[in-house]
């Protein structure tokens, strides 16, 4: 998130708004086109997890080759697929000034033929996940992730074009999979020498994976569907006023999925031996990621103005304001969804998700289409975090009914509950350098209050004054 802070500005620069703005969809188009996994990624992780909570560890390498060739294969129907897409994406669906379409199109081609590395990437990640073995994933995700910033630095003294751009950043990825898949033996030896196709788990991989799918392929599309209807009805340049602030605030997203990572495994084991500690698991889950995002998305809603005029420039910050503090809130709501979202697929009901993604889609589509053509890229972040908002009410009552012992809503409780959003609501009205300082102050001190008298329980109290 630091060096992307650093590198964007830079990169807007030397390749200009459009290209940048290409650079973006390119992106989102390979990380969508990550649905050809069929969820097997996720599957994998999740039956690795019970296996190993059984003490069955001989079947874990038979289920990772099984996993492994079936996201090849996958891999390169879903490289054939986008390759052939590619020409009428760039000509016809997108608005592309006619300048960079040959360009682009080369990018695609790269892109998609980079696409079965980046799906047995995830699936070597999910092993070394289900292994618990989260400091390995963070010795490779740090500096992968620096690299899809860095790398495109490297090119600019040499060239604006985006296909070398394109081309550094599919070299880092190649390194990236070969650097799991060396981990991933060192976790688990036995994989060097027991290579088996087992078709009994390429049937259970699929069963759970086939709902996962649906999410896989409805998830992403949501994600995206903004960057690519602003680029389709506005222009590149819209995507880049839109995509700058989306990129830095959806890097908040790394704090619950560090976590949910974790979680992922636990809940699958947990949800079968004992549900009342995946209960407390998803509780304290919560309550951890609300109290370290509020403050942090409060932050950025109350100085979005100066922080975006003082990074980017008066131009953007009039483009960019609002769209950076809706979509903050929104990053804060989804940050809390994604722990019902996980609960419930480590329990075995990823059919719960994908049904509920199947419905909303429709309907985000076409608040996306009205908005977009009212208010522009406004009206996109307007659509984007009412649809993660009713997301996670959603989620959060389905998970509710799955676990045990869970207690009636209260009106306090749920007063509570709706003040931080309230607060949020209020904080972009804030004009002055005094009202904002004032405001963050004595919220900031509220919420400490309240987070160390009403929030924590005395254990955890105890656990963090041990930590001094």
């Amino acid at each position: 998130m630091f060096v992307a802070v650093f590198s964007i500005p830079i990169l807007i620069r030397g390749l200009g708004k459009e290209r940048f703005g290409m650079l973006t969809l390119a992106c989102e188009l390979i990380g969508y086109a990550t649905l050809f996994d069929l969820g097997l990624g996720r599957a994998l992780t999740q039956i690795v997890a019970k296996k190993l909570g059984q003490g069955e560890q001989r079947d874990v390498p038979s289920l990772a080759w099984t996993s492994l060739v079936l996201m090849t294969v996958l891999g390169f129907l879903g490289a054939a697929a986008l390759v052939l897409l590619s020409p009428w994406l760039v000509h016809r669906a997108l608005h592309m000034p006619v300048g960079l379409q040959g360009e682009t199109l080369q990018c695609f081609y790269l892109l998609g033929i980079s696409l079965p590395v980046v799906i047995v990437t995830s699936g070597l990640r999910g092993l070394l996940e289900a292994h618990q073995r989260f400091d390995l994933v963070s010795s490779l995700g740090v500096p992968l992730g620096v690299f899809s910033f860095t790398g495109p630095l490297l090119v600019l003294p040499f060239s604006r074009s985006l296909v070398p751009v394109v081309g550094i950043l599919i070299i880092g990825r190649l390194l990236g999979c070969v650097a799991h898949l060396l981990l991933c033996l060192k976790v688990v030896p036995e994989l060097g020498v027991r290579i088996r196709w087992h078709p009994a788990n390429a049937v259970a991989l699929l069963r759970f994976g086939g709902w996962m799918m649906v999410t896989n392929v409805v998830g992403p599309l949501m994600v995206t569907l903004d960057r690519f209807l602003i680029g389709a009805m506005l222009s590149m340049a819209a995507v880049t006023y839109y995509a700058t602030p989306y990129e830095v605030v959806t890097k908040l997203w790394i704090i619950p999925d560090a976590l949910l990572g974790v979680m992922f495994p636990a809940f699958s084991t947990s949800f079968v031996q004992d549900r009342s500690r995946a209960a407390l698991l998803y509780v304290r889950s919560i309550k951890y990621v609300f109290l370290i995002l509020f403050p942090i998305a409060l932050l950025i809603v109350v100085l979005a103005q100066n922080g975006l005029r003082f990074w980017l420039g008066a131009e953007f910050a009039q483009h960019s304001v609002r769209v950076l503090q809706l979509l903050a809130v929104g990053v804060f709501i989804n940050s809390l969804a994604q722990i019902p979202f996980t609960m419930l697929q480590g329990g075995g009901r990823p059919d719960l998700t994908a049904q509920l993604h199947l419905i909303e889609l429709p309907f985000y589509l076409a608040a996306l289409w009205l908005l977009i053509r009212s208010f522009g890229i406004e009206g996109a972040a307007i659509a984007w975090t009412v649809r993660v908002a009713i997301d996670a009410l959603l989620l959060f009552g389905m998970a509710k009914r799955l676990l045990p012992s869970q207690k009636p809503v209260r009106a306090r409780t749920a007063l509570l509950s709706a003040m931080p959003l309230l607060i949020l609501a209020f904080a972009p009205l804030l004009q002055g350098a005094i009202e904002k300082s004032i405001f963050l102050i004595g919220t900031v001190l509220c919420f400490a209050l309240a987070m160390w008298f009403r929030i924590l329980t005395p254990e955890e109290r105890a656990l963090a004054q041990g930590y001094r």
